[in-house]
């Protein structure tokens, strides 16, 4: 079974996320923002991370790049998903090396969708 890591802040973004990935079988952990999200990959590295970009204490650009820069962690799919929808912001999360980005509000087959495929990869 593979793990999911969903990092966000939102109480209801946060559990509307991890009831569709344990529908779909996934073993879902919680982490409330960055600084959190950090200690859990730690702890017990999970096959992806759901990212949300706006958070307080450590952003989601910062948790990519961190992710992305350690050579333990640096393979761990991250799917950036966040409110911000602007090109830009689509460009500069991959720029962090975000494997996917999805805005919000999304469809919940997209997420569904790309988790697999990232899971597959």
């Amino acid at each position: 079974m593979s793990k999911v890591l969903v990092v966000e802040d939102s109480l209801t973004q946060r559990e509307m996320i991890s009831t569709l990935l344990k529908k779909i079988g996934l073993k879902v952990t919680v982490a409330c923002d960055g600084v959190e999200a950090m200690e859990q990959i730690q702890a017990n590295c999970p096959d992806l991370v759901v990212l949300d970009i706006i958070m307080p204490r450590m952003n989601g650009y910062e948790v990519c790049r961190k992710i992305k820069s350690d050579s333990k962690t640096q393979n761990l799919a991250v799917v950036m998903c966040s409110a911000k929808k602007e090109e830009f912001d689509r460009y500069w999360g991959m720029k962090q090396g975000a494997d996917a980005y999805i805005a919000k509000p999304f469809h919940p087959q997209e997420l569904l969708g790309t988790v697999k495929q990232l899971l597959r990869g």
